[in-house]
């Protein structure tokens, strides 16, 4: 009991940076990158688009992915030490597999990208399923999607994104039954444009190798994060 009532008061914490309006810095940032892509050619934006799309259609829609079997747990304490176990584990993992591709130059660098989306996506498999969610469910993998977003987004989408997550029981009741009517476009430009700076430094001779352990590190760690309190916001009621 003591342990839920920590959790839920770090999940109201989180709830509250979720809602908070984007800084001024922020909203600079945003507009310096939205320039950006004006200038990006849109047969690439197409591109990009089109390779995150059947990357993330595969794993929603697909059975690219094993998840763990299900689980008994004696207590909420348990089942979420038993997550952050698991997202140790991936972290470690992205993080020795960003050091070697960071090491390999401009190349295996970009290699990167669809590696570390892959395995955040399994991660997003494995914490829904120890949570005792059904990932099989299609509104189930919606939610995953959400919270990729979640995690890797502008402030301001970030808020837009969390709105459609706050009362889920409800909006799962009216999604759409087809995959088309997500929005590929803004979540490949959200997810680019929030790894760009960092993951660019993982190209550069030299410093690509350290750069990429600590990015990639950093960033399964707030995927982590994320996913907890997204999970947490459905069971601590």
């Amino acid at each position: 009991m003591l342990y839920e009532l920590q959790a839920r008061a770090e999940m109201e914490t989180w709830k509250l940076r979720m809602r908070k309006a984007p800084s001024m810095v922020q909203r600079l940032s945003r507009t310096l990158q939205a320039r950006v892509n004006r200038i990006i050619p849109e047969k690439v934006h197409r591109a990009i688009t089109a390779t995150i799309r059947e990357m993330v259609r595969g794993v929603l829609f697909g059975s690219k992915y094993t998840v763990p079997g299900k689980q008994e747990y004696a207590s909420f304490a348990e089942m979420e030490a038993a997550v952050r176990k698991r997202i140790g584990y991936y972290k470690h993992t992205a993080a020795a597999e960003g050091g070697v591709t960071g090491a390999g130059g401009i190349l295996l660098g970009l290699a990167d990208f669809p590696i570390l989306l892959s395995m955040k996506l399994k991660l997003l498999f494995d914490i829904a399923t120890m949570y005792g969610f059904d990932v099989k469910d299609y509104r189930e993998r919606l939610y995953i999607l959400l919270i990729f977003q979640l995690a890797f987004s502008s402030q301001d989408h970030r808020r837009k994104v969390f709105s459609q997550m706050e009362d889920w029981a409800r909006r799962a009741e009216t999604l759409p039954e087809k995959e088309e009517s997500f929005d590929w476009r803004a979540f490949q430009q959200e997810y680019r444009d929030y790894l760009d700076i960092a993951k660019m430094a993982q190209l550069m001779p030299v410093i690509g190798a350290a750069v990429g352990v600590v990015v990639n590190y950093r960033l399964v760690t707030k995927l982590g994060e994320t996913a907890i309190n997204a999970y947490r916001m459905r069971l601590l009621r």
